[in-house]
Order: structure tokens, then sequence, then C-alpha cells
């Protein structure tokens, strides 16, 4: 069985040294992986490090 961390906005945004309304507004602009669950979003850890690391990358090249 795969084991999913999912995280909540107050999560990722600590997570990622940002504020909510940053991740907000990523989410308005569809910049950051999540899902919507009940009306509540959700961030999957492993795609936020992935995203991370995707953008790391591009800064260096």
């Amino acid at each position: 069985m795969v084991d999913i961390e999912l995280m909540t906005i107050d999560e990722v945004a600590d997570y990622l040294k940002v504020t909510r309304r940053t991740i907000y507004d990523w989410l308005k602009r569809k910049k950051i992986p999540a899902i919507k669950l009940v009306g509540q979003w959700r961030f999957r850890k492993d795609k936020i490090d992935a995203w991370i690391d995707k953008a790391a990358d591009n800064a260096l090249n």
C-alpha cells in the first residue's frame, strides 16, 4: 500500500515558508499542484517536493 501524505493550506504554506495568501494566489493561477476534496484544498507532499525540484532545476538552467 502506498502512503500518500496530504497537507492543508496552512501546512504547505509553513512547509514552503510563504503566506497563505501566496498559496491562494498560486492556486488561482494554477502554479502549484493541488486537489480539492470536499471543498478544501489538499496538497500531496510528494507532488510539492517534485514541483520544488523542477523549479530548482529550471533556475539552474
